[in-house]
């Protein structure tokens, strides 16, 4: 099919969404402007999620993007669940007393987060009672082991990662009366998440990253130009040193085995995930609740396989690796996306677009066509581009709505096709996924003001 603009646009803008930090008195005074986020499906239903909200008990705000697989129950449960975990651990004693009291004699909570969420963004009513008693379970534990100390948040990160995993492995192995929730939370083990998750507080920033979406500082230099800063490092085979950590885990007798193909046993492609029981479990303890689980269960191919070379489990971990970078002055933005976005382009062009986009300069740079011989009729195709660019003034409100375009319709100038992004987005869902990952992508934009005055 040929997509008009105007189809190409709706279906890029149906998922975007914005978010402006409020300001005080006409001064904005936090470290964080804002930020946009958007989402293109390729798989149906699409197995992405995205994450954010704003810390109420402590500072700080929090912004996820979740790659799920095998289905998208367990990237669902780690983007409504995980922010909790991550708040919980990062509360000071006496607020985790006041919330366990209040929970006690039936009062109303303190609210722990400020959620900032797209229509779409879908939470989980009939699993929420499941999910708090976990999350309860867990501040009780937190409010015990009480030290004194304040918690670092590197420390709160990981210990938040590893305990909302354990809490979904735990919640299958027990299952549930109700045939529903029973069914949910098996799904929700036996597919998983990656995630990448950024906290934000002051000029703080950390970074925990588990599996292969990305996070990206976009920096602006001294002579206006865009570099990029990674925050994270995949956790696959390309990861040299993610592969030896899976070795050192595991016996010499299976070091053939443990990377086949550029993936986990042969089978998966990112090294770190939540859910994924079937890299976790002993062989017995996977039989055991699938024997005793639902139907539907047992109907799954994916669930009935047992990985080959399956010997000393658990080969996957959800534990994420943390990133702490200091903001300066020229941090302008953050990107977080799912590996759909890194896989079809470069993080220097990715800084280049978004810092131009959020400048609006690119309307005056001088044309580059890199090395290729150009001709008259291609040269006035490109100026025609710009002059249509500068008229609609942004056909794109939305950073991330803007780095898709790029992402689907760029062409060997680095300039938007519209030819292409009609047929890239005119794919029937079957061959969608061919040719393209789902994408998730949010760009928090920085504050430089408030940052400088740190």
């Amino acid at each position: 099919f040929y997509l008009t603009p105007s189809q190409v646009n709706s279906i890029l803008k149906a998922n975007e969404y914005s978010f402006k930090v409020p300001e005080f008195d006409g001064k904005n005074v936090s470290s964080v402007l804002g930020f946009d986020s958007n989402q293109l499906p390729a798989n149906a239903p699409i197995e992405d999620r995205r994450s954010a909200a704003t810390c109420l008990q402590t500072r700080g705000m929090l912004l996820g993007v979740f790659d799920g697989h095998a289905g998208c129950a367990c990237a669902q449960a780690v983007s409504e669940r995980l922010f909790y975990y991550i708040a919980v651990s990062l509360l000071p004693h006496e607020t985790l007393l006041e919330i366990e009291n209040a929970v006690e004699s039936g009062r109303a909570l303190l609210p722990i987060l400020q959620w900032h969420k797209h229509p779409n963004d879908y939470f989980s009513k009939e699993a929420s009672k499941l999910y708090f008693n976990s999350l309860r379970t867990y501040w009780q534990e937190l409010i015990d082991l009480n030290s004194g100390e304040t918690t670092d948040v590197r420390e709160a990160l990981i210990n938040a990662f590893k305990r909302l995993d354990n809490d979904i492995s735990l919640e299958a192995q027990v299952g549930d009366a109700n045939s529903f929730l029973n069914y949910l939370v098996l799904r929700v083990a036996f597919s998983g998440a990656t995630a990448c998750v950024a906290h934000v507080d002051g000029i703080d920033l950390h970074v925990a990253n588990t599996g292969d979406s990305r996070a990206m500082l976009g920096v602006q230099e001294e002579d206006g130009s865009w570099s990029a800063v990674n925050l994270s490092y995949d956790h696959n085979a390309q990861n040299e040193r993610e592969v030896e950590r899976v070795k050192m885990e595991h016996p010499k007798s299976e070091e053939k085995s443990l990377v086949k193909q550029d993936r986990l046993l042969g089978l998966l492609m990112p090294f770190r995930a939540f859910g994924d029981v079937k890299f976790k479990w002993s062989i017995e303890l996977q039989k055991r609740v699938i024997e005793s689980g639902p139907d539907q269960l047992n109907d799954n191919e994916y669930t009935k396989f047992i990985p080959p070379n399956y010997y000393t489990p658990p080969y996957l971990t959800a534990e994420p690796e943390v990133i702490h970078h200091r903001l300066r002055p020229q941090d302008k933005f953050l990107v977080l996306a799912t590996d759909g976005l890194w896989e079809t382009m470069h993080r220097q062009d990715v800084a280049r677009i978004v810092g131009e986009y959020l400048t609006g300069v690119h309307h005056q740079q001088p044309i580059a066509v890199g090395g290729y011989k150009v001709t008259l009729g291609q040269m006035h195709g490109l100026l025609t581009e710009r002059r249509a660019r500068i008229s609609s003034v942004f056909e794109d409100q939305n950073a991330a709505t803007h780095l898709i375009r790029h992402a689907v319709g760029n062409n060997e100038f680095g300039t938007v096709d519209h030819e292409r992004l009609s047929k890239m987005l005119s794919l029937p869902e079957e061959l969608a996924r061919m040719y393209r990952d789902d994408i998730t992508i949010i760009v928090v934009q920085f504050n430089s003001h408030v940052i400088g005055a740190y």
